[in-house]
């Protein structure tokens, strides 16, 4: 289960030296309903499912990933791999542009997402996150 990164795979990212827009592909796997135990502050009053809670994950990032100059370029339905394990299942595939990875660093380091991104890990039971350039 991987749900957010560490900061090793941070430093390693930053190592690798991109330059220019980098895009970020996410392949996220959504728990059945949400679990908000690390973040009971944000959790709604009645159950929601893993999908709902990263709809709201969704609207709360939106505006702050656009404000670094970043933009959704493509959300869809995953479904299980063409080529890999046959058990491995995707529910959802997100393509996010950041105009840099300072951009991103930035955005993700801004104490309104910080204040949101509980939601994301309620949302997720696995997920995996691939800078590509």
């Amino acid at each position: 289960m991987y749900i957010t990164p560490t900061s090793e795979s941070i430093a390693a990212l930053i190592g690798r030296g991109l330059t220019g827009p980098v895009r970020m592909l996410n392949l996220l796997r959504f728990r059945d309903e949400a679990d908000y135990s690390a973040s009971p502050g944000l959790a709604p009053d009645e159950p929601i499912s893993g999908a709902e809670a990263y709809a709201i994950y969704s609207a709360h990032t939106i505006p702050l990933l656009t404000n670094v100059g970043g933009k959704v370029i493509f959300v869809g339905d995953g479904g299980p791999l063409l080529v890999g394990p046959p058990d491995v299942v995707w529910d959802q595939v997100l393509i996010v542009e950041y105009p840099t990875i300072d951009a991103f660093l930035a955005m993700t380091q801004d104490a309104r997402y910080a204040a949101g991104a509980g939601h994301r890990s309620a949302a997720l039971a696995d997920s995996r996150l691939l800078p590509m350039q």
